[in-house]
């Protein structure tokens, strides 16, 4: 229609990357993103630091991405943020800066959750009609801080059938690679370093099975007392056997993954999977993710590099389709950290 305003501003800052992007329906025309190197001295994000990284990299952040996008303030029709889950104050400047632009320009304000914008990634197009994955879809989110199985009904309802109980798959893999001496972020050094290395050269002790629910404690504990029994015997262990140790221990993070996803395919009637969140950049998670697609026949939906982390593509999209079901908030909104995906 004549003089509709489509595109929409989205901000993301709920953790340690300050992101903004813009969309034009379903077409991401930029998605720029400032990543935190503060912390790496700390080895894991300081709260704090991440909070005052995200004021500094708000304005030239937006900036470069209505500039790539070529687009202006005034051609804007609406703006989406990530309400949550996420660090308080970090989420408190994205929040903050798009009510800001939300009352300045007089244009709509969608509140995004968080993990349900990385599933919503599988829906940006490279054209407004693209092919999108069929409904209902089961997606197994992995992140750092989440380990999820949600379903996807067709009127795009999210439903936890399972999670983890204690760590997550991410967390596992930071852990392991802090104990190793890998440098920050671990998750995709221990990646990187396995794909030199023998995955079947170490066994560890497989997790307990609950349900479709996950458990990681276990798994990283066993890694913690087979590193410090081999270097009692051998100073030079870890050293020696890096990528043979990180494969091996990949392996049995994503065999786990995977074989609780297969039980949740027997007991639910999908007709795609998907995966989401950072640890989808895993290379073994996603070759044997399209496996599994296969054994089962049925489609598998996996995004893009760049929509695998923490980006705002992913909340500019599933502002879109909250827009247009008119699910807009008002200035009243404030962070929610502990946001549920339902």
């Amino acid at each position: 229609m004549v003089g509709v305003k489509t595109k929409i501003l989205a901000i993301e800052s709920s953790c340690d990357e300050t992101s903004a992007a813009v969309l034009d329906g379903r077409v991401v025309l930029s998605n720029a993103i400032a990543t935190q190197t503060v912390h790496e001295k700390y080895g894991g994000v300081v709260p704090e630091l991440a909070g005052r990284a995200h004021q500094s990299n708000i304005v030239p952040v937006v900036d470069l991405a209505l500039r790539e996008a070529d687009t202006t303030l005034q051609e804007l029709g609406a703006i989406a943020v990530t309400q949550g889950p996420g660090l308080m104050g970090s989420l408190h400047v994205g929040v903050s800066f798009a009510k800001s632009i939300s009352m300045a320009l007089g244009i709509p304000l969608i509140a995004v959750n968080h993990m349900r914008a990385h599933i919503m990634a599988h829906f940006i197009g490279a054209t407004e009609d693209s092919a999108m994955p069929a409904l209902p879809m089961l997606c197994l989110t992995v992140s750092g801080g989440h380990t999820q199985l949600v379903l996807v009904d067709e009127s795009f309802h999210m439903s936890v059938i399972g999670s983890t109980i204690d760590d997550a798959a991410g967390e596992a893999f930071d852990k392991a690679a802090k104990v190793m001496g890998l440098p920050y972020p671990g998750g995709p050094e221990v990646d990187r370093l396995a794909e030199t290395g023998d995955a079947s050269k170490f066994q560890f002790a497989k997790p307990k099975r609950n349900g479709l629910n996950y458990s990681f404690s276990g798994l990283k504990t066993s890694l913690l007392y087979f590193l410090r029994d081999e270097i009692k015997k051998d100073p030079l262990f870890i050293e020696s056997q890096k990528p043979h140790i990180c494969a091996s221990y990949r392996k049995a993070i994503v065999d786990y993954l995977l074989l609780v996803m297969g039980d949740a395919i027997a007991q639910h009637n999908v007709k795609s999977i998907a995966l989401a969140g950072g640890v989808s950049a895993n290379r073994e998670l996603r070759r044997k993710f399209i496996a599994l697609g296969e054994a089962h026949q049925m489609e598998s939906h996996i995004p893009p590099f760049e929509y695998c982390t923490d980006n705002a593509a992913m909340i500019g999209i599933a502002g879109l389709f909250q827009w247009r079901n008119g699910q807009i908030v008002g200035l009243d909104i404030t962070p929610q950290p502990a946001l549920k995906i339902e």
